[in-house]
């Protein structure tokens, strides 16, 4: 048997201003934008040269869903984007206005930074060390 997580959902406000934040601030690519009603879509995006697993942009439905844009998992870091130079993609982050929580650090799996996203969202971007 072969397995693996095709998409993770995130839950936007609009998914408009999403696909904005995503393609222009970290170049994602929108690898699906597929019109399903007037109120919802099937977005799908990735970094680029990345399609193995996709985020799923879901716009809330509801007031529920609502109250966890930007915090869907309690405040944790949510998502890891990898990079193999850190630093180039940590001055085009800071040049896009990426909000930072913290200073860039070594870790003994890495070079990380903690950022957020449009909603609050924690990441973390990653030079995982070569072992």
């Amino acid at each position: 048997m072969h397995q693996h997580i095709a998409h993770i959902t995130l839950v936007v406000k609009d998914y408009d201003e999403a696909l904005a934040f995503y393609t222009k601030k970290l170049h994602f690519e929108i690898i699906e934008d597929t019109f399903i009603s007037a109120e919802k879509r099937w977005v799908r995006i990735a970094p680029k040269n990345s399609k193995a697993c996709c985020l799923l942009l879901a716009k809330a439905a509801n007031e529920t869903q609502k109250e966890y844009i930007g915090n869907q998992t309690g405040g944790r870091v949510f998502l890891f984007l990898y990079t193999n130079n850190f630093w180039e993609d940590y001055q085009q982050m800071k040049r896009n206005d990426i909000h930072f929580l913290e200073e860039p650090r070594k870790e003994p799996y890495g070079t990380v930074v903690v950022f957020q996203d449009l909603y609050g969202n924690k990441w973390d971007l990653i030079e995982p060390n070569i072992s």
